[in-house]
């Protein structure tokens, strides 16, 4: 279960930068082609934060959708997971969004 490795992470930095004061909130962007599940790292938020400034503080998480760009025809199509296939039978795929795992911010006081 990597997300417990990754909240402990988000926790880490959030308390750092929070220097003591109490952290009310916290929101990351983790795109739907993470192969983060978050409700998991929900639960696993609530896990690493006990002892901390950011016990009892708020989750929220963004989930962009996965998008991606042909490179051999340019259509640009939205992805459900990392097969990347565009519809014109090539595997030369750009990801474009959905690969984002990103503290965007928090609230403290």
């Amino acid at each position: 279960m990597h997300e417990l490795a990754i909240t402990q992470s988000v926790v880490d930095a959030v308390c750092e930068r929070a220097g003591g004061r109490p952290v009310r909130s916290v929101r990351v962007r983790v795109g739907v082609l993470t192969a983060v599940v978050p409700d998991s790292m929900r639960f696993c938020f609530g896990l690493v934060t006990e002892g901390t400034a950011a016990e009892g503080a708020q989750l929220e998480i963004d989930q962009p959708p996965g998008a991606g760009r042909c490179r051999t025809c340019a259509v640009e199509f939205t992805l459900t997971d990392l097969i990347l296939l565009c519809s014109c039978g090539s595997a030369d795929v750009e990801i474009t969004s959905g690969q984002e795992l990103q503290i965007v911010s928090m609230e403290v006081g």
